[in-house]
């Protein structure tokens, strides 16, 4: 659907200043909100929020409906009761602007721990209804994933396809006997999923009475190792003795990479999915919904056909392209929930098909500014060529930060963008590409955070060819000058991006 004229800021929670070593749900992210709206900003956006494994990527999560319990606020549940300030007494020395994930994960699994242990002796009557509405309310995804996580942890987190055959298999008989021998455990991950839900709802409903919504992300596929996966082995494709991907995900050979990129978790069995009226992605759809505001689909072009690559390869270059029901999707889940506020992270290799089926639904395109000045006029990325139903992207969460970029740029896209500028402005090259995307006639304008403040290739969020060292970058906790909030909005009204008044 198209979107209202507006513009945001890119920042996923973790980046957040906070003393517990990574970015919470706590003091840090109402102060962003209120800088958002200082800004005159109407969109944040984040990245996937569920529990991440190996390689802390919130695109390899243990659920595709779940939160990330280190997100957590500890300061949030001091204030229900269930921690007290001598509880922080023995916190580590964590750095202030990367994630030590490792250091992290070892203490606030102590702090969620000492929570739970309270809440099970001392909740008040409210506190244990509020608790049990929500297990009843997220019953179709919660008890897979709780107990999922309670195995993995007795398991000493074994990738659930080498556990034991009846339980890997879900014999009824061998998970009635886990889920009795499990109940404590089952009920902390439960405990942990209702704090997450309880403190980003509460931040939600600040954020809207702020008139910010809140732009989510879905990525195509889930991680092999997760919840969904093993709860849900008939619609992927997985070799049926060893629950491996019998095809994998990725994208085929092109100009970036002789081999192309494979991923590795398993796709879809688009045909057992659309015999069942696709119901699992519509709970999926469903779910978010209730957290989010819009929704960025990631991959869209597998929606209209994926690269599948058979089991064993060990690079995508002997893959093939399989079409997928993309459409047959989309007009199920618009029936059953409506008009869907959805954004299509459509970049690369896009074929008419995939436009058409963009399209067909009026989901909005992404247009990325650091791709616009190394070709010709015809780049489709150059702001002139945008239409209106499209968002505008400074960089992504996957690119360099705008300065990083430009100091590494060739002299042949530095040279274009000098002469499409006219002439880079004393701000720096980042208050050039912010004000283009501003200036823009795309509906939706956003800016990752690091380009706000300015920021080099040290501030960068991911580099997709690396496998450790990502998703780690943190702003310090006196970033958001009121300068910098009174320069955007500056630019955000004079280009007609600024909310409505009341």
């Amino acid at each position: 659907m198209p979107f209202f004229r507006a513009s945001g800021i890119l920042l996923h929670p973790t980046s957040f200043p906070s003393r517990f070593g990574i970015g919470d749900l706590g003091t840090g992210a109402y102060r962003f909100i209120d800088f958002l709206q200082e800004s005159q900003q109407q969109c944040w956006q984040v990245l996937p929020l569920g529990p991440t494994g190996y390689g802390n990527s919130p695109y390899m999560s243990y659920s595709a409906m779940a939160g990330n319990p280190l997100l957590i606020s500890p300061e949030k549940l001091q204030q229900e009761g269930l921690l007290e300030e001598e509880d922080f007494a023995h916190l580590p020395e964590f750095p202030t602007e990367r994630v030590d994930f490792q250091l992290v994960v070892d203490a606030k699994t102590s702090l969620l721990k000492k929570a739970f242990a309270k809440f099970k002796t001392n909740a008040k009557h409210e506190q244990q209804q509020a608790f049990t509405d929500f297990c009843h309310s997220k019953a179709d995804w919660l008890d897979d994933y709780a107990l999922f996580m309670a195995l993995k942890d007795a398991q000493q987190s074994a990738s659930w396809h080498t556990w034991e055959p009846e339980i890997a298999k879900r014999q009824p008989g061998a998970i009635a006997a886990v889920q009795q021998k499990l109940a404590e455990e089952i009920f902390y991950h439960k405990f942990t999923q209702y704090e997450f839900f309880r403190q980003w709802s509460q931040l939600k409903a600040y954020a809207n009475e702020c008139r910010i919504q809140i732009i989510g992300d879905i990525p195509i596929y889930v991680a092999h190792d997760s919840a969904d996966v093993w709860a849900n082995p008939d619609i992927f494709c997985l070799d049926e003795e060893t629950g491996e991907a019998e095809l994998m995900a990725g994208v085929p050979p092109d100009y970036f990479s002789a081999t192309g990129q494979l991923w590795g978790n398993p796709v879809y069995d688009w045909e057992k999915l659309q015999k069942q009226d696709f119901k699992w992605w519509v709970q999926r759809f469903e779910a978010m919904l209730d957290y989010v505001d819009i929704i960025r689909i990631d991959h869209f072009r597998g929606f209209e056909a994926f690269w599948g690559v058979p089991k064993g390869e060990e690079t995508a270059v002997n893959g093939k392209w399989i079409k997928a029901p993309g459409e047959e999707l989309f007009k199920t889940i618009k029936q059953k929930l409506g008009k869907l506020p959805v954004l299509a992270e459509d970049l690369g290799t896009i074929t008419p098909d995939v436009e058409a089926l963009r399209d067909k639904f009026e989901f909005p395109g992404m247009k990325v500014l650091q791709f616009a000045f190394g070709s010709d006029s015809s780049n489709p990325y150059l702001p002139f060529n945008y239409t209106r139903n499209a968002v505008v992207y400074t960089g992504t969460h996957d690119n360099d930060t705008t300065v990083g970029w430009f100091n590494q740029a060739s002299d042949w896209e530095k040279r274009n963008l000098l002469l499409y500028l006219g002439c880079i402005s004393p701000d720096g090259v980042h208050w050039d590409l912010i004000r283009l995307a501003l200036s823009s006639i795309a509906n939706l304008a956003i800016v990752p955070l690091q380009d706000i403040l300015g920021l080099d290739s040290q501030a960068r969020m991911n580099f997709p060819s690396k496998a450790e060292g990502n998703w780690e970058w943190r702003y310090q906790e006196h970033a958001l000058m009121p300068e910098l909030s009174n320069k955007l909005k500056t630019l955000t009204t004079l280009y007609g991006r600024a909310p409505l008044p009341q």
